[in-house]
């Protein structure tokens, strides 16, 4: 990782609390629950059953524990020419707050297991640690707001259509993330964004993402702070990391200061990547925990100001 000073200031700045680490307050069993609830659906594939059915449980689920929900609807045409019923989902925490953060993970599942080394190559991809973890890291975290309500704003969101296409000719893909930042909400911008991606690996080891560190070093610093005054420095380590167009790079497009935690080293030689092996048996309670403990962390250590 590299070393920025500036980052290093944010913690005793008097907008952060750089006393006593936050305590542990996330649920990993009801995480891991929320994991196994999404792969009852089946796949959450756009314009298919799996994912219209997986849309009701969240806005459900969300406004029973946010103060307000916002459902962005949209159609997004594909360069197929098909047409895409998608929705993002944003549960706001203390809404008047000026002072934001923003936390977001994708919901929607692959269409195609396209990986070489998937079992089947035509199938649908499972996706429970491939979007169906950060998800849960969310709903966790909306839990614990709910029953501990922030002093700052938060906003979580859930963004769709991240996983539909060609990542390599950049057609169909990241397609919440990019409305999103075109359709912003009125009021304050977050002060950061932070992005939840493939987080549930039992074997977790989270380096700072590359376009993480040159766009916003400073959040970076103060996530890894955190962690380490969580004592979770063996998870969030200081290594760089891989290079990865991802849901953060739209909001940095749209002005936002966002860093992506993923581990993207998903299985030997990153084997259960967009694979039919992305399978509930991969992911872990534990892992999911450490994730959103530190997530949660951050939220109690930043102060409105």
């Amino acid at each position: 990782m590299r070393t920025y000073l500036v980052s290093l200031l944010i913690l005793a700045s008097p907008g952060c609390d750089s006393s006593a680490p936050p305590a542990p307050e996330f649920d990993g069993a009801a995480a891991y629950a929320y994991v196994q609830a999404q792969l009852a659906f089946g796949p959450r594939i756009p314009g298919q059953e799996g994912h219209r059915r997986m849309a009701a449980w969240l806005d459900s689920l969300l406004r029973g524990r946010a103060d307000t929900v916002v459902a962005q609807r949209w159609t997004h045409v594909t360069r197929s020419g098909d047409s895409l019923p998608l929705v993002n989902f944003i549960a706001r925490f203390n809404p008047a707050a000026t002072t934001r953060l923003l936390f977001l993970a994708h919901w929607d599942t692959r269409p195609r297991a396209d990986s070489p080394t998937s079992p089947d190559t035509l199938a649908a991809l499972p996706g429970a640690n491939d979007g169906g973890s950060g998800v849960a890291v969310l709903l966790g975290m909306a839990d614990a707001l709910k029953s501990r309500p922030p002093a700052i704003g938060v906003d979580l969101l859930f963004v769709d259509g991240e996983d539909y296409g060609d990542f390599s000719a950049d057609a169909d893909v990241l397609l919440g993330s990019r409305y999103y930042a075109d359709h912003l909400l009125a009021g304050p911008k977050p002060q950061f964004a932070v992005l939840l991606d493939m987080v549930g690996d039992k074997d977790l080891r989270i380096p700072p993402e590359y376009y993480s560190q040159t766009a916003a070093p400073d959040v970076v610093e103060l996530v890894w702070k955190v962690a380490e005054r969580m004592g979770h420095s063996a998870v969030f380590v200081s290594t760089d990391g891989p290079v990865l167009t991802d849901d953060h790079v739209p909001l940095q497009q749209a002005g936002i200061r966002a860093i992506d935690i993923i581990d993207f080293d998903y299985g030997p030689n990153n084997r259960w990547h967009h694979s039919t092996e992305d399978t509930i048996d991969k992911v872990s309670e534990q892992s999911l925990k450490v994730v959103g403990d530190v997530m949660l962390g951050v939220v109690r250590t930043v102060r409105s100001g």
